[in-house]
């Protein structure tokens, strides 16, 4: 259904026949982190995420999993070799 507060006409997964079922009834305005991010959306009470109703929530364990302006970085494991197995590999 279509919001009616925050983001009027803009399709919202929170909103049912008796409103907005997100905590506060209401979305939330985005955090620090999310400057920049391309989801970001002028609204009634300021900037707020298009896909986040929460943008705190998402920016609390580790960087948010909707950031269009942050990457993760990932970390390259050095596989271990099993000295035996190398030996008769070197063998052949």
């Amino acid at each position: 259904m279509q919001c009616q507060t925050v983001q009027p006409g803009v399709e919202c997964t929170f909103w049912r026949k008796n409103g907005c079922t997100f905590e506060g009834n209401s979305c939330q305005p985005i955090v620090e982190q999310c400057e920049g991010c391309e989801r970001i959306v002028e609204s009634k009470i300021g900037k707020v995420c298009s896909v986040a109703p929460s943008p705190a929530q998402k920016w609390a364990v580790n960087i948010c999993n909707f950031a269009t302006h942050k990457k993760v970085e990932k970390k390259l494991v050095e596989q271990r070799i099993n000295p035996l197995k190398a030996s008769k590999r070197g063998g052949r």
